[in-house]
């Protein structure tokens, strides 16, 4: 069971970030990552769409020797976590990435955060219900952003156009006076630095990346399921090639990528 891959999925190329940081702090772990490139941006989708969308990728993922599943998708956590844990905490452990991040977030003191996401991700309030709980006292401003993921999904990043769109967004009075933002999507990451020069880089720009990669090795630990015998082949998977996906993949991982694809929605 220790040799068994993580199961990681997303709906491109965002949680690749979280595999990465994963891949940084469990070197000795194996992934299995699956990008559901067909159905992309899940944030506009129904909570019902991405619960259905949610269950056949972990069936995939568990067919294919997961000994736990990461949901590499802050939409996919916001609207499918409880769903799936429920549905299948008999049958394996299921992780999401924004209870790391709300976790994180009991170690600082913050007065006033923001969060950026999809429209289905900021729509449910599941940041601002959950930190609500933890941190009380902070005042936390939530802003959709839709147009990201596709734009970081067709590769418009590093220019001028992604500079005006995210400078658009981020110009919104109600980010006023924050000290830190969270990147309440897998796929902001990978324009981090631009976000950050908006605010001058004078506020702390959070991801759930590291978070989420202690709280995952804290489990594994706990479950006896740490693999210390060394690492064997990350697989790639994607349910419509793109071009993009590999490039991405390419950059984030010392290593060639065998990029698959999987038609799991037949």
């Amino acid at each position: 069971m220790k040799k068994q891959p993580i199961g990681i999925f997303d709906s491109g190329v965002g949680g690749l970030t979280v595999a990465q940081a994963i891949k940084q702090i469990l070197p000795g772990e194996s992934i299995i990552y699956f990008g559901d490139t067909a159905h992309l941006p899940y944030g506009d989708k129904s909570a019902e769409s991405i619960k259905n969308y949610s269950r056949k990728i972990t069936d995939f993922l568990l067919d294919h020797g997961s000994k736990v599943v990461l949901i590499a998708c802050n939409t996919a956590s916001a609207s499918a976590f409880d769903t799936l844990r429920e549905e299948y905490g008999g049958k394996t452990i299921i992780i999401d990435v924004i209870d790391p991040v709300v976790d994180y977030l009991t170690t600082r003191d913050f007065s006033k955060i923001g969060v950026i996401g999809t429209k289905r991700t900021i729509s449910s309030g599941t940041y601002k219900n959950k930190i609500g709980i933890k941190s009380p006292s902070t005042e936390v401003v939530s802003l959709a952003t839709p147009l990201l993921v596709p734009m970081i999904e067709e590769g418009f990043v590093f220019d001028d156009i992604s500079n005006a769109i995210i400078r658009t967004y981020l110009s919104d009075p109600s980010l006023s006076g924050i000290q830190a933002l969270i990147l309440g999507c897998t796929h902001y990451p990978i324009i981090r630095n631009q976000i950050s020069k908006i605010f001058n880089f004078n506020i702390e720009v959070i991801d759930s990346g590291k978070p989420v990669s202690v709280i995952l090795r804290d489990i594994l630990d706990r479950n006896h399921l740490l693999n210390d015998s060394g690492k064997v082949e990350d697989l790639f998977y994607v349910s419509d090639y793109t071009s993009w996906f590999e490039k991405i993949a390419r950059m984030f991982f010392d290593e060639e990528i065998n990029l698959k694809r999987a038609d799991i929605w037949k």
